[in-house]
């Protein structure tokens, strides 16, 4: 099992820690509510180191991701950042992911998902026939997500540029606590606000960035935050997880994710996803609100009044915002309408819920 270079310091805080994607990782530190509530509503600092980052460079560089991604990533310029998926040939999803430009036209950088860093590198590497520069900087690359209301003016005195008025999916790169060209992103999965910084783990920059962190957030009370909570922040957003809502069988237009999809260029199942458009999909993610007692979890089947089984949950939580058990499932779309009363199959009996809007909260 792999670690990070903060991976001591949670086990020295006490956090608890488990596998994850490979990774020695914490999943919770005071509990997984409090957490919650600290990014909610004030700041708290994520290790997600275990993700993954590819360099692409040269003349080709920008070529190769509008084959490979959905997105159109020529609209991007120096500065700005762009969430994105790599689909295969059946028009199933590879991976989501961001596409940072660094140089218009000359140097991004994509950042994978921890599980999927070999599969994501070996399927992009198959349509670089041009031969565009690829470095995989993963084991190298430190990355914290300081999320929160909080994050930026907690943060602000550590860096030498300005990230209070850095605008959602745009990026800065300098100065940041005394170590040099680190990237500043205003990004993050739990639509808390903040930022990502990236890094090169080397030396003491690891330590010196997490020290002067948890320094100037101290009288703000800014916490660690484990993966549990991250979970939970997302899902009360209706952001997809990769393994859970979405995967190698799901298209974008199924996951919700047809505002990611351009097709106004060319890339891989570009034509088959195109038709399910012009068709119409058979099936669609919601979110899921239970109005009965019973948390919706993974594979749980979705029914309708008359027990016929309409869809599946993909991933499910009690919402420590709202204090209800809230969900995400692929149904029919037949049933896919907002306020559509649905039974989640819970230990074989069904369990009122509805469809909800999303974000949650």
């Amino acid at each position: 099992m792999k670690n990070t270079a903060f991976t001591q310091k949670h086990i020295e805080l006490g956090a608890k820690m488990a596998p994850f994607a490979g990774y020695n990782m914490p999943i919770s530190y005071t509990g997984i509510n409090d957490e919650h509530a600290a990014v909610r509503n004030n700041a708290g600092v994520f290790d997600v180191s275990h993700m993954g980052e590819f360099m692409l460079k040269g003349e080709n560089a920008l070529d190769l991701i509008q084959r490979v991604t959905s997105n159109d990533a020529s609209k991007l310029v120096a500065g700005k950042a762009q969430y994105s998926c790599l689909t295969n040939e059946q028009g199933g999803i590879v991976d989501d992911l961001i596409v940072y430009c660094i140089e218009e036209n000359k140097t991004y950088m994509l950042v994978v998902n921890a599980s999927n860093i070999e599969k994501d590198w070996n399927w992009i590497s198959r349509f670089n026939t041009k031969n565009a520069e690829m470095q995989n900087i993963s084991e190298r690359t430190c990355l914290l997500a300081i999320q929160g209301p909080n994050a930026t003016k907690i943060l602000q005195p550590l860096a030498d540029q300005d990230i209070l008025n850095l605008k959602y999916y745009t990026f800065t790169k300098g100065t940041f606590a005394g170590v040099d060209n680190v990237l500043i992103s205003a990004t993050g999965y739990t639509g808390a606000g903040g930022i990502e910084i990236y890094f090169e783990d080397k030396g003491d920059n690891a330590m010196k960035i997490w020290n002067a962190i948890f320094e100037a957030g101290k009288t703000f009370g800014i916490k660690p935050i484990g993966l549990g909570a991250r979970d939970t922040l997302r899902l009360e957003m209706g952001y997809c997880l990769y393994g859970n809502d979405i995967d190698d069988t799901t298209s974008p237009l199924e996951a919700g994710l047809g505002w990611i999809t351009k097709f106004t260029k060319d890339f891989t199942a570009r034509p088959l996803i195109e038709k399910q458009k012009t068709d119409g999909i058979k099936r669609k993610l919601v979110g899921i609100e239970m109005t009965e007692r019973g948390i919706p979890r993974h594979d749980y089947l979705v029914k309708d009044a008359s027990g016929n089984t309409i869809g599946k949950v993909t991933s499910g939580t009690q919402s420590p915002t709202l204090g209800k058990a809230i969900g995400l499932a692929y149904v029919d779309m037949a049933h896919a309408a907002i306020d559509t009363e649905v039974f989640v199959d819970i230990r074989n009996q069904p369990v009122k819920a509805k469809v909800s809007k999303l974000p949650f909260a």
